[in-house]
């Protein structure tokens, strides 16, 4: 056990309002706030749904706080992942919790703006893009437009379309781009997809029952890739209310 996991170390990697939740997986935890935007299944499905092979470099775009970097690490057999989040708050916690899992040499958190990965990051120089961006846009009303939780769900800071262009820019040709969105926008997605060359493959709906409608959907792109896309089996997350299906228990390793 490290200085950095020994729990006389813990109250100063911590301040205050924040938590260690155990994520399941190697051992790895992360650091949250109990009154910022914590991560969803959304995420957690997303790092199941994205495929990254041996050596290959990722880009995590609107990270948050780390949450999908630190499981795929634990998942994959990638070579080295990058988060770029533009709150400072989420960045901080992000670093501290690559720093709590030693995972210094394999993470990097980057503070920056979506818009502007282009510009921080060399372009064509990842395999692998992944995104759990903003789901709402100006059709949704924001209560406050500077809360944490209000910049996670809607689009304040970055749009769709900023998302797949800064995409597209990062991608080597034939890289791979994962993201989670909602169904009610899949033609949006698709349309912005191929606005900029790149082209869906795989599509698969998340249900909460099995007799109610998609709330979630995710999608795979690749850079240039050929017209052809395959829907995957839905994923039910409930089996009764508060009993998830065996699929989740898969997915999440429990």
């Amino acid at each position: 056990m490290t200085d950095l996991q020994n729990n006389n170390e813990l109250p100063y990697l911590l301040k205050e309002g924040e938590r260690i939740d155990d994520l399941e997986r190697n051992g790895y935890k992360i650091i949250q706030h109990k009154d910022k935007f914590c991560f969803g299944m959304d995420a957690v499905l997303l790092t199941f749904f994205a495929k990254v092979e041996e050596e290959e470099e990722v880009l995590d775009l609107g990270t948050g706080t780390g949450i999908i970097p630190i499981l795929l690490e634990a998942k994959t057999k990638g070579k080295h992942f990058t988060g770029l989040e533009i709150q400072p708050e989420s960045v901080d916690m992000a670093i501290r919790s690559v720093r709590l899992n030693n995972l210094t040499d394999k993470i990097d958190i980057v503070h920056g703006d979506i818009k502007e990965a282009e510009n921080i990051f060399k372009k064509a120089s990842f395999d692998v893009v992944t995104s759990n961006p903003p789901y709402m846009n100006d059709n949704h009303g924001i209560k406050n437009p500077e809360l944490p939780k209000a910049i996670a769900r809607h689009e304040i800071l970055c749009t769709l379309e900023d998302v797949v262009k800064e995409a597209t820019l990062m991608l080597k040709p034939g890289g791979r781009f994962y993201m989670v969105h909602r169904p009610h926008r899949l033609i949006e997605i698709i349309t912005c997809l191929k606005k900029y060359k790149m082209e869906p493959k795989r599509i698969q709906f998340v249900h909460p029952f099995i007799d109610k409608d998609a709330n979630m959907v995710l999608v795979e792109a690749i850079r240039g890739g050929k017209s052809m896309v395959k829907i995957e089996k839905p994923i039910i997350v409930y089996e009764t209310p508060g009993v998830y299906t065996q699929q989740i228990h898969d997915i999440y390793g429990f």
